[in-house]
């Protein structure tokens, strides 16, 4: 199967069952390089779900899902290989206590990528950088607040180039300080060109930074389209039930 044209990222009839409750009743999404894709929905809609999948981490009970052409769910296919393509950043931070955050972030381009512990240290550096924290490089994350935790974990994922970045939840356990922080973070790898699905309540940074905007209720997509639209009164009723629902 070949990917949609220009898609980075092409999802056809995702299904995902656990036991006898189904939980992706058939997703279908394209993305394309460089957009931002911000997934909304109430609880239990399955996105956390659908973006699990997208790298395996939730083994797809049907459907196929295509990275840089690449079909993620063929016997053959690297999936450890595929992964560096896909970066994810989660709610916990899952940084390593007894490491700095150097070593959390360097650890990962040692073992995935099997740099020199030189190299590893440079590149992790640099990525450190990147989200505003060379400073706190020998750090360790119990010196460190809840949003440069975070902030190291984006930096563990970008450091090892990904095409694509996944982030559920990014901020959900920040109080709205810490949480700009990362939010900051993620509209700088926006400019930057990275390709990123995100999860998240973050309606404002929705509205303000995503190229589109989908709705999911019931492990389906009800509605997607540019946030004016989503926003806006050309929303399908699902969507505004909720938006009224979480913005009251």
């Amino acid at each position: 199967m070949s990917a949609r044209r220009n898609a980075i990222l092409d999802v056809r009839g995702l299904r995902k069952s656990f036991g006898a409750s189904e939980v992706l009743r058939g997703i279908d999404l394209a993305v394309e390089p460089q957009e931002l894709i911000f997934v909304i929905g109430p609880s239990g809609s399955g996105k956390s779900t659908f973006l699990r999948c997208l790298n395996r981490l939730e083994e797809p009970s049907d459907g196929s899902i295509l990275i840089d052409g690449v079909d993620l769910l063929h016997p053959k296919t690297d999936i450890n290989a595929m992964r560096r393509r896909i970066g994810m950043v989660f709610q916990a931070f899952n940084l390593y206590p007894h490491m700095t955050a150097l070593g959390n972030v360097a650890l990962a381009l040692r073992k995935v990528i099997r740099h020199k512990n030189g190299e590893a240290e440079a590149r992790a550096l640099a990525a450190l950088e990147r989200v505003g924290l060379k400073d706190k490089a020998r750090a360790y994350p119990n010196e460190l607040s809840g949003g440069q935790q975070q902030r190291v974990a984006i930096a563990r994922a970008i450091a090892l180039e990904p095409r694509i970045m996944l982030f559920d939840e990014p901020t959900s356990a920040l109080d709205p300080e810490l949480a700009g922080s990362v939010l900051a973070v993620m509209r700088d790898l926006q400019a930057s060109g990275m390709t990123m699905v995100v999860v998240s309540h973050e309606m404002r940074f929705a509205r303000d930074a995503a190229h589109r905007v989908v709705f999911m209720d019931g492990g389906v997509i009800v509605d997607q389209g540019p946030p004016a639209k989503i926003f806006g009164g050309d929303a399908s009723p699902r969507a505004r039930a909720f938006l009224a629902e979480i913005t009251r």
